[in-house]
């Protein structure tokens, strides 16, 4: 995705303190003070414009929704959005992934939604994928024993690799599908991506994976 440079993004998003958040490292271990609830907290790693998560916070007002996008120039259609229709269950931050244990105490996640993410398809780029190992221990910290990863995407590699990423690391498989249009769930939330890869005819893989719970 080529990213288009919007100088006045940051400023923007720093002026709409009920949507986006600029220290989050204050609100480690304390999200639900944010929210004003106790509802389950669901994040999103690369959130895009945000169409797939604005569309599951409107489908489960009862979750608590985190939109993180790295790009600040990305992440400003998502504030812009909630701006025009406010949602108090979604909130957005512009971090990098790596760095998710800054920001959550262990298990305060409750689920991570994986959408379309970069393949990174050349190997001695595979650290950057965000199914990496050390990706992967970093979910592992934020979310609680048994804790999920739904993921989806439309690059047979990247699945594939993924599949035997997290299989290595010990996560096990509760649903697995090779092409999710195909009998597709009517709670299902396409991302942008989403629909222009299955207007193409392309397939969408999806499967959701857990953590096993160490003793």
């Amino acid at each position: 995705m080529r990213l288009r440079h919007k100088p006045w993004a940051k400023e923007y998003m720093e002026a709409q303190e009920h949507v986006f958040i600029t220290h989050p490292e204050t609100l480690k271990g304390n999200w639900k003070s944010e929210f004003k609830n106790d509802n389950p907290l669901f994040i999103e790693v690369g959130s895009g414009k945000g169409q797939f998560i604005l569309g599951m916070a409107q489908q489960f007002p009862d979750v608590n929704f985190i939109a993180i996008e790295l790009f600040e120039s990305v992440a400003v259609s998502i504030v812009q959005k909630l701006v025009e229709t406010p949602m108090p269950n979604v909130r957005v931050l512009t971090v990098d992934a790596k760095q998710l244990v800054d920001y959550f105490e262990a298990g305060e996640v409750d689920r991570v939604y994986l959408n379309f993410s970069d393949p990174w398809p050349k190997t001695r780029h595979a650290k950057r994928r965000l199914t990496y190992k050390t990706f992967l221990a970093t979910y592992e910290a934020v979310l609680p024993r048994g804790g999920e990863i739904h993921f989806k995407t439309d690059n047979r590699g990247l699945f594939e690799y993924s599949l035997e990423s997290m299989s290595q690391y010990g996560m096990y498989f509760t649903d697995i599908s090779l092409d999710l249009h195909a009998n597709e769930p009517a709670d299902n939330v396409r991302t942008e991506y989403e629909e222009r890869f299955s207007a193409m005819g392309q397939p969408i893989y999806r499967m959701e994976a857990a953590f096993r719970p160490k003793i």
